[in-house]
Protein backbone atom coordinates (compact mmCIF):
# COMPACT_ATOMS: atom_id res chain seq x y z
CA UNK A 1 0.00 0.00 0.00
CA UNK A 2 2.87 2.38 0.80
CA UNK A 3 4.45 1.64 -2.57
CA UNK A 4 1.13 2.23 -4.36
CA UNK A 5 0.59 5.56 -2.62
CA UNK A 6 4.12 6.63 -3.49
CA UNK A 7 3.64 5.74 -7.17
CA UNK A 8 0.30 7.57 -7.32
CA UNK A 9 1.58 10.69 -5.55
CA UNK A 10 4.81 10.99 -7.53
CA UNK A 11 2.99 10.36 -10.81
CA UNK A 12 0.36 13.03 -10.17
CA UNK A 13 3.00 15.61 -9.25
CA UNK A 14 5.11 14.73 -12.30
CA UNK A 15 2.17 14.79 -14.72
CA UNK A 16 0.97 18.21 -13.55
CA UNK A 17 4.40 19.84 -13.78
CA UNK A 18 4.75 22.13 -16.85
CA UNK A 19 6.76 20.94 -19.81
CA UNK A 20 6.64 20.17 -23.55
CA UNK A 21 3.61 17.88 -23.17
CA UNK A 22 1.56 20.66 -21.57
CA UNK A 23 2.67 23.15 -24.21
CA UNK A 24 1.70 20.87 -27.11
CA UNK A 25 -1.71 19.93 -25.73
CA UNK A 26 -2.53 23.54 -24.88
CA UNK A 27 -1.45 24.81 -28.29
CA UNK A 28 -3.32 22.13 -30.27
CA UNK A 29 -6.48 22.58 -28.19
CA UNK A 30 -6.45 26.35 -28.44
CA UNK A 31 -5.33 26.84 -32.04
CA UNK A 32 -6.66 23.68 -33.70
CA UNK A 33 -9.56 21.93 -31.96
CA UNK A 34 -10.69 20.04 -28.88
CA UNK A 35 -10.39 16.78 -30.80
CA UNK A 36 -6.78 17.54 -31.75
CA UNK A 37 -5.98 18.35 -28.12
CA UNK A 38 -7.50 15.14 -26.77
CA UNK A 39 -5.77 13.04 -29.43
CA UNK A 40 -2.48 14.75 -28.56
CA UNK A 41 -3.13 13.75 -24.93
CA UNK A 42 -3.79 10.17 -26.02
CA UNK A 43 -0.53 10.17 -27.98
CA UNK A 44 1.32 11.39 -24.88
CA UNK A 45 -0.11 8.49 -22.89
CA UNK A 46 1.02 6.03 -25.56
CA UNK A 47 4.47 7.61 -25.48
CA UNK A 48 4.64 6.92 -21.74
CA UNK A 49 4.06 3.22 -22.44
CA UNK A 50 7.23 3.19 -24.56
CA UNK A 51 9.27 4.36 -21.56
CA UNK A 52 7.53 1.83 -19.31
CA UNK A 53 8.15 -1.02 -21.75
CA UNK A 54 11.89 -0.53 -22.12
CA UNK A 55 12.28 0.16 -18.39
CA UNK A 56 10.64 -3.16 -17.50
CA UNK A 57 12.93 -4.85 -20.02
CA UNK A 58 15.97 -3.30 -18.33
CA UNK A 59 16.89 -1.07 -21.27
CA UNK A 60 16.01 2.06 -19.31
CA UNK A 61 18.73 1.35 -16.77
CA UNK A 62 21.20 0.76 -19.60
CA UNK A 63 20.33 4.13 -21.14
CA UNK A 64 20.62 5.88 -17.79
CA UNK A 65 24.03 4.34 -17.02
CA UNK A 66 25.47 4.83 -20.50
CA UNK A 67 26.37 8.55 -20.88
CA UNK A 68 26.84 8.47 -24.65
CA UNK A 69 23.59 6.56 -25.29
CA UNK A 70 21.64 8.85 -22.98
CA UNK A 71 23.27 11.82 -24.71
CA UNK A 72 22.01 10.60 -28.08
CA UNK A 73 18.47 10.19 -26.72
CA UNK A 74 18.64 13.65 -25.16
CA UNK A 75 19.83 15.35 -28.35
CA UNK A 76 17.20 13.62 -30.51
CA UNK A 77 14.47 14.76 -28.12
CA UNK A 78 15.86 18.29 -28.01
CA UNK A 79 16.07 18.45 -31.81
CA UNK A 80 12.44 17.32 -32.12
CA UNK A 81 11.23 20.07 -29.78
CA UNK A 82 13.29 22.74 -31.53
CA UNK A 83 11.98 21.60 -34.93
CA UNK A 84 8.38 21.82 -33.72
CA UNK A 85 9.04 25.20 -32.15
CA UNK A 86 10.61 26.65 -35.29
CA UNK A 87 7.59 25.53 -37.32
CA UNK A 88 5.30 27.40 -34.92
CA UNK A 89 7.51 30.48 -34.89
CA UNK A 90 7.01 30.72 -38.65
CA UNK A 91 3.22 31.00 -38.19
CA UNK A 92 1.64 33.91 -40.09
CA UNK A 93 -1.46 36.00 -39.36
CA UNK A 94 -4.81 34.94 -40.78
CA UNK A 95 -5.40 36.80 -44.04
CA UNK A 96 -9.18 36.87 -44.01
CA UNK A 97 -11.45 37.36 -41.03
CA UNK A 98 -13.78 34.51 -42.05
CA UNK A 99 -10.87 32.08 -41.83
CA UNK A 100 -10.29 32.72 -38.13
CA UNK A 101 -12.39 29.79 -36.96
CA UNK A 102 -10.67 27.39 -39.35
CA UNK A 103 -7.60 25.31 -38.42
CA UNK A 104 -4.26 26.81 -39.42
CA UNK A 105 -3.37 23.68 -41.38
CA UNK A 106 -5.06 20.38 -42.12
CA UNK A 107 -4.32 18.38 -38.97
CA UNK A 108 -5.50 14.79 -39.17
CA UNK A 109 -6.27 12.60 -36.17
CA UNK A 110 -3.15 10.58 -36.90
CA UNK A 111 -0.99 13.72 -36.98
CA UNK A 112 -2.32 14.89 -33.60
CA UNK A 113 -1.74 11.43 -32.14
CA UNK A 114 1.77 11.28 -33.61
CA UNK A 115 2.78 14.72 -32.31
CA UNK A 116 1.71 13.80 -28.78
CA UNK A 117 3.40 10.41 -28.99
CA UNK A 118 6.74 11.73 -30.26
CA UNK A 119 6.76 14.70 -27.88
CA UNK A 120 6.64 12.32 -24.93
CA UNK A 121 8.50 9.30 -26.33
CA UNK A 122 11.50 11.48 -27.26
CA UNK A 123 11.55 13.36 -23.96
CA UNK A 124 14.55 12.15 -21.90
CA UNK A 125 13.07 13.71 -18.77
CA UNK A 126 10.26 11.16 -19.01
CA UNK A 127 12.96 8.50 -19.33
CA UNK A 128 14.50 9.67 -16.06
CA UNK A 129 11.11 9.86 -14.35
CA UNK A 130 10.00 6.36 -15.36
CA UNK A 131 13.37 4.72 -14.71
CA UNK A 132 13.70 6.41 -11.31
CA UNK A 133 10.13 5.47 -10.39
CA UNK A 134 10.61 1.79 -11.15
CA UNK A 135 14.16 1.50 -9.84
CA UNK A 136 13.83 3.53 -6.64
CA UNK A 137 10.16 3.46 -5.62
CA UNK A 138 8.93 0.10 -6.92
CA UNK A 139 10.48 -2.78 -4.99
CA UNK A 140 12.44 -5.50 -6.76
CA UNK A 141 10.09 -8.09 -5.26
CA UNK A 142 7.01 -6.45 -6.75
CA UNK A 143 5.35 -8.92 -9.18
CA UNK A 144 5.71 -8.09 -12.88
CA UNK A 145 1.93 -7.91 -13.27
CA UNK A 146 1.78 -5.20 -10.59
CA UNK A 147 4.63 -3.29 -12.23
CA UNK A 148 2.77 -3.41 -15.54
CA UNK A 149 -0.28 -2.12 -13.70
CA UNK A 150 1.78 0.80 -12.39
CA UNK A 151 2.91 1.56 -15.92
CA UNK A 152 -0.66 1.53 -17.22
CA UNK A 153 -1.67 3.85 -14.37
CA UNK A 154 1.10 6.32 -15.23
CA UNK A 155 -0.02 6.29 -18.87
CA UNK A 156 -3.69 6.76 -17.98
CA UNK A 157 -2.79 9.58 -15.57
CA UNK A 158 -1.13 11.42 -18.46
CA UNK A 159 -4.12 10.84 -20.74
CA UNK A 160 -6.68 11.97 -18.16
CA UNK A 161 -4.76 15.07 -17.06
CA UNK A 162 -3.91 16.30 -20.53
CA UNK A 163 -7.41 15.52 -21.81
CA UNK A 164 -8.72 17.81 -19.05
CA UNK A 165 -6.21 20.43 -20.18
CA UNK A 166 -7.48 20.02 -23.76
CA UNK A 167 -11.11 20.41 -22.67
CA UNK A 168 -10.25 23.49 -20.65
CA UNK A 169 -8.38 25.33 -23.39
CA UNK A 170 -10.81 24.43 -26.19
CA UNK A 171 -14.01 25.61 -24.50
CA UNK A 172 -15.93 28.88 -24.42
CA UNK A 173 -15.90 32.27 -26.05
CA UNK A 174 -12.39 32.97 -24.81
CA UNK A 175 -11.00 30.53 -27.36
CA UNK A 176 -12.91 32.18 -30.20
CA UNK A 177 -11.51 35.56 -29.25
CA UNK A 178 -7.98 34.22 -28.90
CA UNK A 179 -8.14 32.59 -32.33
CA UNK A 180 -7.86 36.05 -33.86
CA UNK A 181 -4.38 36.13 -32.30
CA UNK A 182 -3.52 32.53 -33.04
CA UNK A 183 -0.35 33.35 -34.97
CA UNK A 184 0.99 35.06 -31.84
CA UNK A 185 -0.16 32.10 -29.76
CA UNK A 186 1.66 29.78 -32.15
CA UNK A 187 4.79 31.89 -31.95
CA UNK A 188 4.59 32.01 -28.17
CA UNK A 189 4.31 28.24 -27.83
CA UNK A 190 6.94 27.86 -30.54
CA UNK A 191 9.34 29.95 -28.47
CA UNK A 192 8.53 27.80 -25.42
CA UNK A 193 9.27 24.59 -27.30
CA UNK A 194 12.53 25.96 -28.70
CA UNK A 195 13.45 27.02 -25.17
CA UNK A 196 12.58 23.57 -23.78
CA UNK A 197 14.62 21.96 -26.54
CA UNK A 198 17.68 24.14 -25.98
CA UNK A 199 17.56 23.69 -22.20
CA UNK A 200 17.09 19.98 -22.65
CA UNK A 201 20.03 19.76 -25.01
CA UNK A 202 22.44 21.52 -22.66
CA UNK A 203 21.08 20.23 -19.35
CA UNK A 204 22.99 17.63 -17.36
CA UNK A 205 20.20 15.28 -16.33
Amino acid sequence: MTELLAVVTITILAVMSPGPDFAMVTRNSLVLSRRAGVLTALGIGLGVLVHVAYTLLGVGLLIRQSPWLFGVVKLVGAAWLVWLGVKMLRSRPTVQQQDIAQPVVAFSDLMALRVGFLTNALNPKTTIFIVSLFMQVVGSQTPLAVQIGYGVFVSLAHIVWFSLVALCFSAGQVRLKLLALRHWIDRGFGALLVGFGVLLGIAKI
